[in-house]
């Protein structure tokens, strides 16, 4: 391996260790083995290898949620529950690359490339959850249907990440979350 990708792999270490904001070329440098011209060398700046270790732990992020979403019904198992736990399990077994993928969405707003790439990924989110729900292949989905049901599931999981990163001890199982969206569904309009 090279020093371009050492130079990577020392700084996705450092972000899932220490974070976007308070990783340095120093650190970087110390986890990659290699010395501060590599980054100017191979990547120009810092904050350009930063970037490309932000774009390359989404993917990695991004290839976990399709774990989390692809698992195999279970007999007797709520297939909602068995989806929840699949997440909750991925969110507490790769902590560090969930905590990576939302200081990933915080620095995208200074940087147009990271953001467009967040947002082609909530797109294919979306869609890729509607199909899950609906049990319909994502081409034969309708807009609609994946921005109402495709969004408000998005929009489900980040809460749910948001609760067990931050409060694990008090973060809802997957049979809550389950037994939490039945009760919104039965509720009627005022």
């Amino acid at each position: 391996m090279g020093h371009r990708e050492e130079l990577l792999k020392g700084a996705k270490r450092a972000l899932y260790e220490k974070g976007y904001a308070r990783t340095t070329a120093r650190d970087i440098v110390a986890l990659s083995g290699t010395n501060l011209g590599s980054i100017g060398y191979h990547y120009g700046s810092t904050e350009a290898l930063m970037t490309a270790a932000m774009m390359s732990a989404m993917e990695e992020w991004g290839d976990e949620v399709a774990i989390a979403l692809a698992g195999e019904p279970q007999d007797g198992v709520d297939p909602m529950v068995a989806f929840w736990r699949r997440v909750i399990a991925s969110i507490t077994s790769h902590r560090a690359l969930w905590l990576a993928s939302v200081e990933v969405m915080i620095q995208a707003e200074h940087q147009p490339d990271l953001r467009a790439m967040l947002a082609e990924g909530l797109e294919q989110g979306r869609s890729g959850m509607a199909a899950l729900l609906t049990g319909r292949p994502e081409d034969q989905l309708d807009d609609e249907t994946v921005r109402s049901l495709g969004s408000a599931q998005m929009a489900l999981m980040s809460g749910v990440v948001t609760q067990w990163l931050t409060d694990p001890g008090h973060a809802p199982t997957a049979e809550q979350i389950v037994a939490g969206l039945r009760a919104l569904a039965t509720l009627s309009p005022a």
